[in-house]
C-alpha cells in the first residue's frame, strides 16, 4: 500500500504507471498530510484511478474526548479490523500512542488489548495512519508539524510485529515525511529478547520502554505469560546491549498491583536489580478493566514507593493517569469501538 512506502519507493511506484516524476512528490506529501484519495486536489482523477486500490482507507468509528483533554479514536480499516489510537495533550506538545496489531497474543494478565487474542498485524502505512490522523485533525502541516512525541503503547506487542514496525519508524522519522526524532519516540514491549537486540543492531535509537511489572521470574509469570519463555536476567542484558549501542537511557513500567507487587520488599527487590544501571522507572497504579479482577495501588501509595525508589538510587516517577473516563488510559485500549459508544 503507498501509505508503506518510503519517498523512494512512492518514486518508483509513480515511474512505474508511467506517470510524470513530480507526482510522486505530490502523492507523498498528500500521503504525509493525512489526506483521504478524495481531498487530494492537485491529482488528476484518472491518476487517483490508478492507485485506488493500493492507497489505505480507513474510517473513524468513534472519537471520544476525556475531561482531561485526552482524545481516543476508534479508526476501522476496509477489512473490518479496529483498533484504538490516543492523542495526549502536555505542555511541550501533543503525544499520539499507537496501536501496531489488532489485539494482541501476549496476554498479560492486567490488560484489555490482549482480551480477545491477536487478529492480525498492522502494516507501517497503518500504524503511520494513526499519527497522520491526528496531525490533521490538529492542523499539522509539511512545514509545521503539531504532533511531537510518539508512543508505540496501544493495542498490541510492537516487537511481535518488528518488520512493519521497524518500516513505521523509518516512515515517520524520514526527513522528507513528518520527521519525528527518534529521540521523540517510545517503544514498550513486554520483553521478547531476540527483538530487543534486532532493534540495537538495526541502528534504531527510540527510548526503549519495558513493560517489567515485577522484580523477580515467579511473581512475574503469574502476571505475564511472556515471563515463561524469556527470564528478566535475559531481559536485563538484552537493555544493558541497547544502552551500550544506542546510549538510551532504559525506562521500566511498573503496574502497581493492589497486594500483588507493591509491597516494600518487592519494591526493594526491584531496585537491587535496577541498580547500576541507567534507566528510569515509570510507576502506574493499574487502571481498572472490567473483565479483569486486579486491582490498583492508590496514588499515595505509587508516591510512597517512587520515594521509596529515589532513596535507594533508582530515577522513579508516579505516571500521570490520562484518559481513563474514556477508557485511553494505560491497559485500557482495545480493538473494539469504546465502551461509551458501544
Amino acid at each position: 500500500m503507498i501509505q508503506d512506502m518510503t519517498y523512494a519507493e512512492v518514486c518508483e511506484y509513480v515511474k512505474n504507471l508511467n506517470e510524470p516524476a513530480y507526482r510522486a512528490k505530490q502523492l507523498f506529501e498528500a500521503c504525509t498530510l493525512g489526506k483521504t484519495l478524495e481531498e487530494i486536489s492537485n491529482l488528476p482523477k484518472i491518476f487517483k484511478e490508478k492507485i485506488e486500490n493500493d492507497y489505505i482507507k480507513f474510517e473513524i468509528v468513534a472519537h471520544l474526548v476525556s475531561k482531561d483533554e485526552t482524545q481516543k479514536i476508534a479508526i476501522k480499516f476496509e477489512d473490518g479490523s479496529i483498533v484504538e489510537s490516543v492523542l495526549l495533550k502536555y505542555k511541550y506538545g501533543y503525544t499520539v500512542c499507537v496501536s501496531t496489531q489488532v489485539g494482541c497474543r501476549m496476554g498479560c494478565k492486567f490488560c484489555a488489548s490482549t482480551l480477545n487474542g491477536l487478529q492480525r498485524n498492522l502494516s507501517a502505512g497503518e500504524i503511520l495512519s494513526q499519527v497522520l490522523f491526528f496531525n490533521k485533525y490538529l492542523g499539522g502541516t509539511l512545514k509545521e508539524r503539531k504532533v511531537t512525541n510518539v508512543v508505540l503503547m496501544g493495542c498490541g506487542e510492537p516487537l511481535d510485529n518488528y518488520d512493519n514496525v521497524a518500516k513505521f519508524l523509518r516512515l515517520v522519522s524520514a526527513e522528507e515525511g513528518l520527521n519525528i526524532s527518534q529521540r521523540n519516540i517510545s517503544l514498550s514491549t513486554c520483553g521478547i529478547v531476540p527483538k530487543i537486540y534486532q532493534l540495537a543492531d538495526d541502528g534504531f535509537s527510540v527510548t526503549l520502554t519495558i513493560s517489567l511489572h515485577a522484580p523477580n521470574d515467579e511473581l512475574r509469570k503469574t502476571i505475564m505469560p511472556i515471563a515463561n519463555a524469556y527470564s528478566i536476567k535475559e531481559i536485563l542484558s538484552a537493555c544493558d546491549y541497547y544502552f551500550d549501542k544506542t546510549g538510551r537511557r532504559i525506562a521500566f513500567e511498573y503496574s502497581l498491583i493492589s497486594g500483588k507487587n507493591d509491597d516494600d520488599k518487592t519494591i526493594e527487590q526491584l531496585a537491587s536489580i535496577l541498580k547500576g544501571r541507567s534507566c528510569h522507572v515509570n510507576l502506574i497504579p493499574l487502571n481498572s478493566v472490567k473483565e479483569k479482577q486486579l486491582l490498583g495501588a492508590t496514588r499515595k501509595r505509587a508516591y510512597q514507593l517512587a520515594g521509596k525508589l529515589e532513596k535507594l538510587g533508582i530515577s522513579a516517577t508516579v505516571r500521570r493517569t490520562m484518559g481513563e473516563d474514556i477508557e485511553g488510559a494505560c491497559g485500557q485500549l482495545r480493538n473494539r469501538v469504546g465502551a461509551k459508544n458501544d
